[in-house]
């Protein structure tokens, strides 16, 4: 809420303004004093205090909307799949969506990597970026020394395919996390050793993963997006959180003004992808928006339902800061 100034403050704010306009005119039109009486001159101090009150009051009321304003959360939505969409794609989602994913590895359960040269295509189409990098699964990091080893391994790659596709330092670069657990010890070290690799090459990292309760006992449930916040420094870890299950999702929806990332339920989240296809039908049966009946969330002007995607909603237009 903007601060609104008391009346009596707005008026002793005023004073010097209407009482140095009567000073000049008395000092630079004297004659008028004299041939119009001292009665039309108080007349022209209340139109000059006026005048003055109605500056100040304007004055008050704009910073007051500026403030409001510069204090309003802004959000944007973005989108995010597996498999590059094409290039004539680009237009159609770009009237929807400010960023787009980007994979700097195959995703999940491909073996080629489909969006390798088109960064700046879609740069010149105005998208901001989600970039992606494939994380282990848990039953890869056999031990501690092999956990640490292969996060370093797993950053030094992510490096180097940023720089080949033209991503400049200070990009940040999200790991891909699947398991929506809590993360064994090895899992941590890989993180660990993947975050630090990346630091040292002047990259900022990143994690998309679980933002949904899973119960470990009666009374205990944990998020992955919670146990990895709770084990990293404060900052160090940029958290892009999924959720799609309905509430809090909306559904697959694409409203004007996004929901904030906070509202996943990972109140530090600067991401949140709150629509995924295809549908889970356990988490979105409570779903206010719905999905196409093919089970999968297209975007309003793909009439031809040509681009299955997922729906995410950050703090900014270009959440990895790769469009630089």
């Amino acid at each position: 809420m903007g601060f609104v100034p008391k009346p009596y403050q707005s008026i002793l704010g005023c004073l010097p303004l209407f009482l140095g306009a009567a000073l000049l005119q008395i000092v630079f039109a004297p004659q008028l004093f004299f041939e119009f009486g001292a009665d039309s001159s108080l007349r022209s101090l209340s139109v000059l205090s006026v005048s003055a009150l109605s500056f100040s009051s304007a004055l008050s009321i704009t910073r007051t909307s500026a403030q409001a304003a510069s204090n309003q959360s802004h959000t944007c939505l973005g989108f995010d799949r597996n498999i590059y969409p094409g290039d004539a794609a680009l237009s159609i989602l770009r009237k929807t969506f400010v960023f787009t994913s980007y994979w700097l590895s195959p995703p999940p359960g491909e073996k080629l990597n489909t969006w390798k040269g088109k960064r700046e295509l879609l740069v010149s189409h105005g998208f901001g970026f989600l970039v992606l990098y494939r994380g282990r699964d848990s039953s890869e990091l056999k031990t501690e020394t092999d956990a640490e080893g292969k996060g370093i391994k797993d950053a030094t790659a992510a490096v180097a395919a940023a720089e080949e596709e033209g991503f400049a330092a200070g990009t940040t670069i999200f790991l891909d996390i699947e398991e929506g657990v809590r993360l064994p010890v090895t899992y941590r070290l890989y993180l660990r050793a993947w975050s630090e690799e990346l630091k040292r090459a002047g990259i900022l990292p990143g994690v998309y993963c679980s933002g949904i309760p899973v119960k470990e006992e009666a009374a205990v449930t944990i998020t992955t997006a919670e146990d990895i916040h709770s084990q990293a420094p404060p900052n160090e870890v940029v958290i892009w959180a999924y959720n799609d299950a309905c509430p809090p999702s909306p559904g697959c929806a694409f409203p004007e003004n996004p929901p904030t990332p906070s509202t996943s339920g990972i109140s530090y989240a600067a991401v949140w992808q709150f629509a995924q296809s295809p549908r889970r039908r356990k988490f979105t049966a409570r779903c206010p928006a719905k999905y196409a009946p093919d089970g999968n969330c297209y975007a309003p002007n793909d009439s031809e339902h040509k681009w299955f995607l997922d729906v995410n909603t950050a703090t900014s237009a270009d959440p990895s800061g790769g469009a630089k």
